[in-house]
């Protein structure tokens, strides 16, 4: 399981030019004109794990295969979308089918680049999506709750569990702020009930602040006030340049790492992205190895064995009997699976077991 992330932003922030870097593809058209995204470009891209060649070698694996992420280049957002503005209908349908929002604000000054605003401020600019996300969402509710309300006075089973999950997120659209904000400590009943409202601002966000190539390793002022904004939030970013990221998917590995120094980085913008991406939606990595292959797989934190086993093909989940479990630094360290077998660190585990980030499993089951 990967997981699909949404680039949004104001128009000309570098959205486009920060999808084609990310997929290594030239798939979206990079333009300086508002709109030269109309249909959502989605990409699939390999999440860079240096554990896989490691696991690989001690297994003797022929093929490393990576787990992958999507990502969707969304249509330019302007002020009034909520209300059909500019392409708001469609931009509004398309971050519905995404799990989370990366929000691309423009942290670079470039008078040969027009900002549809008429000036640089990334804040306002998180503002402007937010606004117009917590509008449509607004509407939406508005429009939901008056059915419920009245079945729910009826004493609809339903719909007495659901209304007080809409109440209290209509409760702090109306004050202005993200459903998001009900995630902290949501009981998991309510979280289900939420996540089948499909609300714009429920889904969590992750800010990219796209600086100068100068500024790629240390950020700027720009990017420091959207650190503010965020841990404010409670929410996180990532500065990257969009101009760094194209380049260096045009490179070979050595030449790429070569320029990374030059510029002062120790890795790509996606390596980051990434990792902020998994912490967003709370997911981690499990892998199995052998001759054929080393393969990477991704879950939720929390998920059981039988989970991670249906995530290689369901019949291992209907006829889950048990995981061979062997901790990656166990794996790594001991040289394999005899190895760690002959030194008790090969645990089999049951239905109950919760799984860890690297754990290297092997399933048992009937079909």
């Amino acid at each position: 399981m990967g997981f699909k992330c949404g680039i949004v932003g104001l128009p000309n922030v570098g959205k486009s030019t920060l999808f084609n870097a990310l997929t290594k593809t030239a798939a979206a058209q990079a333009a300086n004109y508002p709109f030269c995204t109309i249909e959502p470009n989605t990409g699939e891209v390999a999440v860079p794990d240096e554990r896989l060649r490691k696991i690989a070698a001690a297994a003797g694996s022929k093929e490393i295969i990576p787990t992958r992420i999507n990502f969707v280049d969304i249509a330019g957002l302007v002020r009034g979308a909520s209300k059909g503005e500019g392409l708001g209908n469609q931009f509004l349908a398309n971050i519905r089918e995404v799990d989370a929002i990366v929000h691309v604000l423009r942290c670079f000054e470039d008078d040969d680049i027009t900002h549809v605003e008429g000036r640089i401020d990334p804040v306002d600019d998180a503002e402007t999506v937010e606004t117009e996300l917590m509008l449509s969402d607004l509407e939406s509710l508005e429009r939901r709750i008056v059915q419920i309300r009245k079945r729910a006075t009826g004493k609809d089973k339903e719909a007495t569990t659901i209304l007080p999950v809409m109440e209290q997120a209509l409760a702090l659209l109306q004050d202005s702020k993200p459903v998001r904000l009900m995630l902290d400590g949501i009981a998991a009943e309510d979280l289900f009930i939420l996540k089948g409202l499909n609300l714009l601002t429920s889904k969590p966000v992750l800010y990219v602040c796209n600086v100068a190539e100068a500024d790629a390793a240390t950020g700027n002022a720009h990017s420091a006030a959207v650190d503010k904004m965020a841990a404010e939030q409670g929410a996180r970013t990532v500065v990257i340049s969009a101009a760094i990221e194209a380049e260096i998917a045009q490179l070979e590995d050595e030449e790429a790492r070569e320029y990374m120094e030059a510029m002062g980085l120790e890795e790509p913008g996606l390596d980051r992205l990434i990792r902020e991406g998994y912490r967003l939606l709370e997911l981690i990595t499990f892998f199995t190895a052998g001759p054929k292959e080393t393969r990477a797989w991704t879950v939720k934190k929390g998920a059981k064995a039988p989970q991670a086993a249906g995530e290689i093909h369901t019949d291992f989940e209907k006829g889950f009997i048990r995981a061979q479990t062997i901790a990656y630094d166990d794996y790594v360290g001991l040289g394999g699976e005899v190895a760690a077998k002959e030194a008790g660190k090969a645990r089999d585990e049951g239905k109950e077991y919760v799984v860890h980030d690297g754990d290297v499993m092997l399933f048992k089951f009937n079909v």
